[in-house]
């Protein structure tokens, strides 16, 4: 049996039936009706070693060679970034973070072919800025990456800040054809990183009424579903991110995720988001669709 109802009302698809999914999200993508959500996952597709850490646990275990944190919180990315910015300054966390992420990571072939369609919004959940150069490399104009930025920098009254891919501040990104959110900020062009505890307490108290959200990824998310790549949804940081930017879209919900690795908090956020599992490794999902 290819697709599966499971008791915990999560819709799963495999083997053939995950292949047909695959062929209609690839013609969805090209016609600009899904968005892609991209994560850290897509990073291991390259036949190198990633440069930068592809994983929240990767990025805590490069934060503790700088400054050991606690036992009971050394795992947690969030946390340990939260003990480095209250000892050390935000500064240093700042610095640490842009140091860790300063590799430049070539765009893997998924990223390059998602460039080059016409798509309206690109969400990209991760630091790395991988996204960002493959739609540099493309030549085009008519890109804008909205970030997200942490007033722990005395910004203000101010959620995300906006880029050309040239690295210039610009406008909210309204009239560019394609919109990259990257929602956590990014290494590129200005290290905005929001990454301590202390960063999202204010963005957790306003993003249930979606203030923190760009106003042109209201917009664009409307009418279209949502294609969740190279994601995990084990922390629950990462999960109201994702359900708060796909809050009021219409379409339909995909991702692909190894069912077998599943926690029981993904599996039930998966469920009560509509979201559909397609039960492959990415690399495999990632052949087929620029295949």
């Amino acid at each position: 049996m290819n697709t599966i109802v499971t008791t915990d009302s999560l819709l799963l698809v495999r083997n053939s039936d995950a292949e047909k999914r695959l062929q209609l999200l690839k013609e969805a993508l090209a016609a600009d009706a899904v968005v892609p959500y991209l994560g850290p996952g897509l990073l291991r597709l390259s036949s190198a070693r990633p440069t930068v850490p592809h994983e929240p646990e990767a990025v805590a275990a490069a934060l503790n060679t700088r400054a050991p944190a606690p036992s009971r919180i050394r795992t947690n990315m969030w946390s340990v970034a939260q003990f480095i910015e209250q000892r050390r300054h935000r500064r240093t966390l700042q610095t640490w973070m842009a140091d860790i992420f300063a590799s430049p990571v070539a765009p893997t072939i998924l990223h390059a072919w998602l460039a080059t369609l016409p798509l309206s919004l690109i969400i990209d959940s991760w630091y790395d800025a991988t996204m960002r150069a493959a739609l540099a490399e493309t030549g085009r104009t008519d890109v804008v990456e909205i970030q997200g930025v942490t007033r722990a920098t005395g910004y203000g009254d101010i959620w995300t800040k906006a880029y050309d891919l040239s690295g210039r501040e610009i406008g909210t990104g309204s009239a560019a054809k394609t919109v990259l959110y990257t929602p956590h900020g990014s290494v590129r062009p200005a290290a905005n990183f929001l990454v301590s505890d202390s960063d999202y307490v204010e963005v957790l108290t306003e993003i249930d009424i979606q203030r923190p959200i760009p106003e042109a990824v209201k917009e664009r998310r409307t009418n279209r579903g949502f294609f969740f790549l190279g994601c995990r949804f084990n922390d629950q940081m990462l999960r109201t991110y994702a359900r708060q930017i796909m809050k009021r879209s219409n379409g339909p919900r995909f991702a692909v995720l190894d069912a077998a690795a599943l926690t029981n908090n993904e599996r039930r956020f998966l469920a009560a988001s509509a979201i559909t599992l397609i039960d492959m490794p990415t690399g495999e999902a990632a052949a087929r669709l620029i295949g």
